[in-house]
């Protein structure tokens, strides 16, 4: 066998070793390529079961359809006959009511008890768990337990208003007060997940910083608003945005506790949603009303994202 001797181009070997363009973007292709295996788990069924419906949606909300029948092309009407509807009018004004009074009730409420929960006192932890035992309950359960708790009749808390020479109200069965039944329950559940997201933001806050002020003559009110409020504007503004975007879509305890009534007092746009498909068959109306939803939380989150480089502050 005889071997022969070619000799390697010099701008091959050039090419190979003086090309670190070349050699950065097969990196970058075989780093996307390790990205995308790790993600696939994941992203399939985000595209499958998300995604896809998401467009579908878009897709029938231009449709008349029962789920039954085929498809009638309707372009923008079902868009136009929910923005001149009554019940769909209520439905966003129930909600936002529901907001009002579930935001400031949830975000008080938490900070209040974890502000309590900071401080060196015996069984914290045992309170701490307590407190946010609700969060991990079923919503149904917890529902159901507010339902006969603000029973007209039966339930504790008219009975213990009765103690003190207090006729309670009529609670969910009561136009006036079911939606604040709701707000009630909803807050009572979810003041354990602020709480401690709250306290988390509270435990990074450098002592030095109280340290400081107390030297300058602070007092506990002036450090909670000079100190912790501005510092704490993080884990607030991460506490905000979920808690609106969860309370645009309440459903569960407005199903559980009032179906939506009475007389409509309680019912919220998910609820009108639900409705629209499974009791009057008028499922392209219904994903029209869902599109109409997820524009308005997306228009509400992007402005809470530009204007939170006006108040938080990351330390």
């Amino acid at each position: 066998m005889t071997l022969t001797y070619r000799p390697v181009p010099a701008t091959e070997g050039r090419e190979a070793i003086e090309n670190p363009p070349v050699r950065r973007r097969n990196k970058r292709v075989r780093y996307a390529l390790t990205v995308l295996v790790f993600l696939l788990p994941s992203a399939l069924p985000l595209a499958f079961f998300t995604i896809y419906p998401m467009f579908g949606a878009l897709w029938a909300s231009f449709h008349k359809w029962n789920l039954l029948a085929p498809m009638q092309w309707v372009g923008i009407d079902n868009y136009i006959s929910l923005a001149q509807d009554p019940m769909t009018q209520r439905a966003f004004f129930n909600t936002f009511y529901y907001l009002a009074g579930y935001l400031p009730l949830v975000f008080v409420g938490g900070l209040a008890l974890a502000l309590a929960l900071n401080e060196r006192i015996k069984g914290r932890n045992i309170l701490r768990g307590v407190y946010f035992l609700p969060v991990v309950t079923s919503w149904i359960v917890v529902a159901l337990v507010w339902r006969w708790l603000l029973n007209p009749s039966v339930g504790i808390v008219n009975a213990m208003l009765g103690v003190f020479g207090i006729d309670g109200p009529g609670w969910w069965t009561d136009p006036a007060w079911a939606m604040p039944s709701i707000i009630i329950a909803s807050a009572w559940k979810d003041l354990g997940f602020v709480m401690i997201i709250l306290l988390a933001g509270l435990q990074a806050i450098p002592q030095e910083m109280y340290e400081a002020a107390k030297v300058d003559g602070a007092g506990a009110w002036r450090r909670l608003f000079n100190v912790t409020l501005p510092l704490l504007s993080p884990s607030t503004f991460f506490v905000v945005v979920i808690s609106l975007i969860n309370g645009f879509q309440v459903f569960d305890q407005v199903y559980a506790m009032t179906g939506g009534g009475p007389a409509g007092a309680s019912t919220v746009v998910v609820q009108q949603i639900f409705d629209l498909t499974f009791r009057y068959g008028a499922a392209g109306e219904a994903s029209a009303l869902s599109w109409m939803l997820f524009v308005l939380v997306l228009g509400v989150t992007v402005v809470q994202i530009i204007g939170q480089r006006k108040w938080v502050t990351y330390a």
